[in-house]
């Protein structure tokens, strides 16, 4: 049986973020990964935003870590050499209805400590942005992109160089809670254990807590909400600028954003899906990207932009996500339980770490450190 100090769940961009951590205080660090290749499921399927903290509640976890995070993701990146930029973003409202929400998320997004936020009128948006139509904005100078992939690779070559290592096609099917520790069995045969334990399994984290023998500490409700993307074929969006529009149930709305090579791309919509029956594996999940929600992506897209020329939206990719609210929820803040929570020294459960995920990583994965305690 292989031992060591930490065991993380996941190796996805929190995962790994929150490994590489711990592997900076001197801990022994596996990190054990259901799939072929780290970052392959959620965390690969973004829009790759590195987003200010505008939409979230005051003193949320949400709200904290990614303003923390931002600032910490983006010097990680200067200083390992993964590209990232800062074209701004401009949450539009098409309409005086949603003047009242564009005037919530402003308060939120200063209350939250986000810099050079500000509300435009539609006169200035039509200057920053010709093509786009809208009543009002905000302006958010310092949302960015940046190149996942490459944050994923510069966090597990960090982990591996302080001694930490990744197990792929290792899938934690049951495990138990001892004492001094944990121990965990893998799908293919084999069990690890460990004085500590960090779940970061995404969509698989309520399978992981609840097959522990011996933890009966809180797990919330899970929700997987399917986001669908399409590309631009034929013709080259208008715009310098992210484009979003007021958000909607379950997510951000259908929004413009670009890779840094400055490919478009629209999405995500909102797919709620229904739960699987039993546990959730890679087989239960289509990322397929059905024709059929084309009209709508179009519609939503001419909200803001009337000029979108017919026929260039294609299906591109989808990524679903987990969520810890449901359909016409308010939406839920990240759910990080630590021993104080449930009452399991060494143990830490990361539930619903859906967007801004990628751009709290480090944040994320500091505060786990903090709530592993010495």
């Amino acid at each position: 049986m292989e031992r060591t100090d930490c065991l993380v769940v996941g190796g996805g961009i929190i995962g790994l973020a929150v490994a590489r951590a711990l592997a900076t205080t001197g801990r022994e660090v596996i990190v054990l990964e259901a799939a072929d290749a780290v970052g392959a499921q959620t965390t690969s399927r973004s829009s790759e935003v590195i987003h200010a903290g505008i939409y979230y509640p005051e003193g949320s976890l949400k709200a904290r870590l990614c303003v923390q995070g931002r600032e910490l993701l983006t010097r990680y990146c200067d200083g390992r050499g993964v590209s990232w930029s800062r074209p701004g973003k401009l949450i539009v409202a098409t309409d005086d209805t949603q003047l009242d929400r564009l005037d919530v998320l402003f308060r939120h997004g200063i209350a939250n400590g986000v810099d050079n936020l500000r509300r435009i009128d539609g006169d200035e948006l039509h200057e920053l942005e010709p093509e786009v139509r809208g009543v009002a904005a905000l302006l958010s100078p310092s949302t960015g992109i940046v190149d996942v992939d490459g944050m994923v690779r510069a966090l597990r070559r960090d982990l591996e160089s302080l001694g930490g290592a990744v197990a792929l096609r290792s899938r934690v099917i049951g495990g138990r809670i001892e004492s001094g520790g944990v121990t965990v069995d893998t799908a293919e045969g084999g069990s690890a254990s460990a004085h500590m334990l960090v779940n970061c399994a995404g969509l698989g984290a309520w399978q992981v807590a609840s097959s522990l023998d011996g933890f009966d500490g809180p797990i919330p409700p899970r929700h997987l909400a399917k986001g669908n993307y399409f590309g631009l074929s034929g013709a080259r969006a208008p715009f310098d600028h992210l484009v979003y529009p007021v958000p909607v149930d379950g997510g951000l709305g259908v929004h413009f954003t670009m890779d840094l090579a400055g490919a478009a791309r629209f999405g995500p919509d909102v797919e709620w899906l229904d739960e699987p029956a039993g546990d959730l594996h890679d087989k239960d999940l289509d990322y397929s990207v059905d024709d059929a929600r084309l009209t709508g992506f179009e519609d939503s897209i001419r909200r803001y932009w009337p000029g979108l020329p017919s026929g260039t939206l294609t299906p591109a990719y989808a990524g679903i996500r987990p969520k810890t609210s449901g359909p016409g929820e308010a939406a839920a803040d990240f759910v990080i339980h630590g021993p104080a929570m449930h009452g399991v020294a060494g143990l830490v459960n990361l539930f619903g770490i859906e967007s801004p995920g990628i751009t709290s990583c480090l944040a994320i994965a500091e505060h786990v450190v903090g709530l592993m305690g010495n």
